[in-house]
């Protein structure tokens, strides 16, 4: 099958487009989850330096159980109609808090506190706590996709087989203690006992199947901390579908190193697949990860919604 591709977006992969030049809200409520690589340390410099920088906190709230605690958080947090969430996190909360934030007047201020950050890089922030609080009162107002899969609404990917595994096994206090390594260790102890799987991916009149230990469909630009494709972007109205490797394990050791090391190549030129919308059935039930967190399982419907989520970014 021959992927078919329609990126004709006018602006660099790397960047927001459509940036709008609004001033930032000064008052906002404070989300950190307590459970990130660096939320529980981070959360009193984060309020302090909003604080310092004029916003005005109307609430504050550092999160120990997400799970358990979001669900009815988020809506009493929004009810008021904030002018700004200010959320400091990993991506897992990232998936949990755009579903409130989806078509609504409240602009998204983000503070990347996790292992990964894949939304933080594919919108250009800086990992820096107080360079990312200065993008938060200080950046402009974009208007970026999402995706959604059954419905649910998430910011970067959704994954099947290896990654849904790593998902559920990593343990936090080997993220909080070895990054992105902890995902690295727990993926190969995964690999060795994972069966391969028959994925049949639909879209359209294209029908795409594959044989493989690892599928993702993305909606921004990176995965696992590097870019998925030079033109692959969270303003170009499209999803990415690609398979790492075939039915061995070795292939797909070897295309995740082949992905990490070729960031710059366009998407077509990888064989990867670009449309609005994908139906994903697979020849036995699968875990699925969205954006880092085990939610449901296949058969999946898979679709971008554009301009979706407004959020703060870098005034370059």
């Amino acid at each position: 099958m021959t992927p078919t591709t329609d990126r004709s977006v006018p602006t660099p992969s790397h960047a927001i487009a459509h940036a709008r030049p609004e001033l930032p809200a000064r008052d906002a409520v404070l989300l950190v989850n307590g459970r990130s690589r660096r939320g529980a340390e981070a959360f009193p410099r984060v309020r302090d330096l909003l604080t310092a920088q004029g916003v005005e906190l109307t609430a504050a709230h550092l999160v120990t159980d997400p799970g358990a605690e979001l669900p009815t958080l988020l809506p009493e947090l929004l009810a008021g109609r904030p002018s700004m969430l200010v959320v400091g996190s990993g991506d897992g909360t990232i998936a949990s808090v755009v579903d409130h934030l989806a078509h609504s007047d409240t602009v998204l201020g983000y503070v990347p506190l996790g292992t990964t950050n894949n939304f933080s890089r594919s919108l250009g922030l800086p990992r820096g706590l107080r360079a990312a609080v200065d993008v938060v009162t200080r950046g402009r107002v974009a208007q970026v996709d999402l995706g959604r899969v059954d419905g649910d609404y998430f910011a970067n990917l959704v994954s099947i087989g290896i990654s849904a595994d790593v998902a559920g096994r990593t343990p936090h206090l080997l993220k909080r203690h070895l990054g992105r390594t902890a995902y690295t260790a727990t993926a190969a102890a995964s690999l060795v006992r994972h069966r391969p799987f028959t994925a049949e991916v639909r879209s359209g009149d294209v029908v795409w199947e594959v044989v493989t230990h690892q599928l993702n469909i993305a909606n921004g630009r990176m995965h696992a901390g590097t870019a998925i494709a030079r033109d692959a972007s969270l303003e170009d109205r499209l999803l990415t579908a690609y398979a790492l490797g075939g039915r061995s394990r070795l292939s797909t050791a070897g295309a995740a190193a082949r992905q990490a090391l070729t960031p710059w190549e366009p998407v077509a030129r990888k064989g990867h697949l670009s449309a609005t919308e994908f139906h994903v059935t697979t020849d036995r039930p699968m875990t699925v990860d969205v954006d880092g967190e085990v939610s449901g399982g296949t058969p999946i419907h898979v679709e971008v919604t554009a301009a979706a989520l407004r959020v703060m970014v870098p005034r370059r």
